[in-house]
């Protein structure tokens, strides 16, 4: 997906909780170091907090429960994503399955990030999951959404140590704070036009990736040590 000059990319954002990682992109936006526009922010829970970080004008909520059939909401949904023209669609804390149609509306320019080093811990209560494994590390993972949950091409991953006093509390607040420059940098590359979707694998500037990108101490993302 080859990036026009003259205009920053339009991302729409998906999201049903507090939007922190909504505001990690804010950021990045206002301080130059992404250069993209946020056109839409989505949710399924009319009272999301996230929805209050951007105008009013950007908001857009239905309550997914009211809704009989499941995929009246996801076309409800998809019709006003679509309505923004968004160049990539970002499900930031969007904790809602999306449908096989709403995914394939957006395919190749919906992106997810996952509180797990995936594959593992696929759904919720990854945190947790870490802990009852014995894992010695955990992290995040910024993926494509493809129709099997959590299961689309990973881009890139951040990792932290676990703690031998962790909490699933703890050991979440740490991978957030992950989280949020993982999406940056990640997005940095897809709004440059350098990342594309294979079908099972990712594109960076043309080259499939063997392994996911790794984010270093200093946010930028780069090939793990041995890596091809």
């Amino acid at each position: 997906m080859a990036a026009s000059r003259g205009r920053p990319r339009r991302i729409a954002v998906l999201a049903s909780s507090r939007g922190s990682n909504l505001q990690a992109l804010l950021d990045a936006i206002v301080s130059n170091r992404l250069d993209g526009e946020i056109v839409g922010v989505f949710s399924d829970k009319p009272a999301a907090p996230a929805l209050q970080r951007v105008p009013e004008m950007l908001r857009w909520s239905r309550d997914a429960k009211s809704y009989a059939r499941r995929g009246d909401f996801d076309r409800e949904l998809g019709d006003a994503v679509a309505a923004c023209s968004p160049d990539w669609v970002v499900c930031a804390g969007y904790l809602r399955i999306l449908g096989d149609a709403f995914v394939e509306r957006f395919r190749g320019r919906l992106l997810n990030i996952h509180p797990s080093l995936l594959p593992k811990y696929r759904g919720l209560r990854t945190h947790a999951r870490a802990l009852e494994a014995g894992d010695q590390e955990h992290g995040t993972s910024v993926h494509f959404v493809i129709p099997e949950l959590d299961a689309g091409a990973v881009i890139a991953q951040a990792r932290v140590p676990v703690h031998a006093d962790d909490s699933p509390e703890t050991l979440a607040a740490r991978v957030l704070a992950r989280e949020h420059p993982l999406l940056v940098a990640v997005m940095r590359l897809a709004v440059a036009g350098r990342l594309t979707e294979c079908g099972t694998t990712v594109a960076v500037d043309g080259h499939t990736l063997f392994t996911p990108l790794h984010l270093d101490c200093a946010g930028d993302l780069v090939h793990p040590a041995g890596a091809e």
